[in-house]
């Protein structure tokens, strides 16, 4: 396991792929035009309450371009606007192993025609896994870095059934204990804060959970309205409030110091356009949370993992 140094407050994720590949490494997102089964019928038609992959994906806003061009796209941004040298394509739309293996490796494979590839991440659904699967994905890690992405959002059963997540816990639990039987196959855990119904207790208990599980890598998310969401019905209809940005910043805090302290921490906001962005409108200053949760951390003298 690579190292941060003591002066850190937690494990930021630019800093571990510094340390993995000795320079900068951006990470493109791209839209390899996958469905779900929360959407498309075979769970539900209606999905979570709270998605709408326009909100986060800026190739699920503009109209389709071919994989690899977006693939293009993105590391010639990743050059010029962060002076990266290697990349990682996170497939990150829908739920991205929703195909049959055949399409799936026809998708995933693009990413050999670029040289300065050193990664793959896929972001998917903890019910949408099996060992044919498993073992494409697994096939790509002599070559590249390796990140499942696995949408939890939280542990509790109650809550899950509230947002239409259409999975369970112990979904959750079963698929994370086969990626890891594939041993170097590294594991990125979503979760959100916020969730409606859900208590200080609650959410530190998933924290809790989590680390217990010493998952590889976390993004911890505000849950925030999208236009023409169910979420955004709710709360028009007052059945929903949103975090301000002082109790999300206390949260995210409290909730890095029950971590595990080697958990790489890949977010700890979220990222909506404002076009579909409904509330909390503090959702559009990132560099002003991401300093104050430096700020606070300090000041309270913690880190992640106090609690561990």
């Amino acid at each position: 396991m690579l190292q941060k140094t003591k002066q850190e407050r937690y494990y930021r994720f630019s800093k571990y792929l510094k340390l993995r590949f000795g320079e900068r490494v951006h990470k493109v997102s791209v839209d390899a035009g996958f469905s779900c089964p929360n959407r498309d019928g075979k769970i539900s038609k209606d999905g979570c309450i709270y998605c709408d992959n326009r909100g986060f994906s800026f190739y699920s806003r503009v109209p389709s371009r071919p994989l690899q061009l977006q693939i293009e796209e993105g590391i010639d941004y990743g050059r010029k606007r962060f002076k990266a040298g290697k990349f990682i394509v996170y497939f990150q739309a829908n739920t991205n192993t929703y195909a049959k293996p055949d399409i799936l490796k026809e998708k995933y494979d693009i990413i050999k025609k670029f040289k300065d590839i050193v990664g793959i991440a896929i972001g998917t659904r903890p019910d949408c896994i099996n060992e044919e699967v498993l073992a494409l994905i697994n096939s790509y890690v002599p070559q590249y870095e390796v990140w499942m992405e696995y949408g939890l959002q939280s542990v509790h059963s109650q809550t899950l059934k509230l947002i239409n997540r259409g999975h369970t816990y112990e979904q959750f639990l079963k698929v994370i204990k086969a990626t890891r039987e594939k041993k170097d196959i590294k594991v990125c855990v979503h979760v959100i804060l916020g969730l409606p119904g859900e208590t200080k207790q609650m959410i530190f208990q998933t924290a809790k959970a989590l680390a217990s599980l010493k998952i590889d890598g976390i993004k911890i998310h505000p849950l925030h309205i999208i236009k023409g969401t169910k979420l955004e019905e709710m709360f028009r209809q007052g059945l929903y409030k949103p975090l301000k940005f002082e109790e999300y910043l206390d949260l995210v805090v409290e909730f890095l110091e029950y971590l595990w302290p080697e958990t790489v921490i890949q977010r700890i906001t979220a990222d909506c356009s404002r076009e579909f962005l409904v509330e909390p409108l503090w959702l559009l200053e990132r560099d002003k949370l991401l300093k104050k949760t430096e700020n606070a951390l300090e000041q309270r003298n913690t880190f992640q993992g106090k609690f561990y």
